[in-house]
């Protein structure tokens, strides 16, 4: 009677841990984080990667710095595109990131070039900054008119500005150089700005204008 009752208790024990196991595995997954707060990620991480194609597309590139100005004229484009579901360099009330800089800053003169981007997501797997972050450079990189921005060797500065509304997060990254050109003496409210296809065309018309002038490069992005 002693040897059949240790064996039953022998047998049991297993069958217990397993079940105890089989309870662990079974343990909900967390819902992955808010997509708002992957925005800032996101755009950290969208810079890195940029950064680091424009110097394999061309090693003599200047850096780019990220310069707090053009982050923020970049999230307002952004925030705005988000609310308002659209995917345009001019915003339905025709704000464009050149004029909320020269409305931010009168004194500036430079080149300014802008990327957009727009990328679904699914609720229940979430914004993975390094995912997102690469599937919007290769989406610029297959654009010849977006690969061109990102690499113009002369840009310094750079912002990027991340935003979500319900399923889709858009982004927009600004990149700038002064041509050399040095800031106003004073503000002028009444200066223009000039459209060009490509970074390359407006250093061409820069170079038959007498300075002061003000410039923007539009590349891709929107419709």
């Amino acid at each position: 009677m002693t040897l059949a009752r240790y064996a039953l208790l022998f047998l049991i024990a297993p069958i217990l841990l397993l079940a105890g196991c089989a309870s662990t595995d079974q343990a909900v997954v967390p819902p992955p984080p808010d997509p708002q707060v992957q925005m800032a990620p996101l755009a950290l991480r969208i810079a890195i990667l940029v950064e680091e194609q424009r110097l394999k597309l061309d090693p003599n590139a200047k850096a780019l710095a990220i310069d707090p100005e053009l982050t923020k004229i970049a999230e307002i484009r952004a925030r705005d595109m988000a609310k308002k579901n659209y995917l345009a360099h001019a915003a339905p009330n025709g704000d464009t990131s050149a004029s909320l800089l020269m409305k931010d800053d009168a004194k500036w003169q430079g080149l300014l070039g802008e990327n957009l981007a727009a990328q679904h997501y699914a609720k229940e797997s979430g914004v993975d900054p390094d995912a997102f972050a690469a599937r919007f450079l290769d989406e610029w990189m297959k654009s010849d008119p977006h690969r061109e921005n990102l690499a113009y060797s002369a840009y310094d500065r750079t912002g990027v500005g991340a935003a979500v509304n319900g399923d889709t997060v858009y982004v927009t990254q600004l990149f700038a150089s002064d041509m050399g050109l040095k800031p106003l003496a004073d503000a002028d409210p009444s200066s223009t700005v000039t459209s060009y296809s490509t970074p390359a065309a407006a250093q061409k018309d820069d170079a038959r204008r007498p300075p002061p002038i003000r410039l923007r490069g539009t590349q891709g992005g929107g419709p």
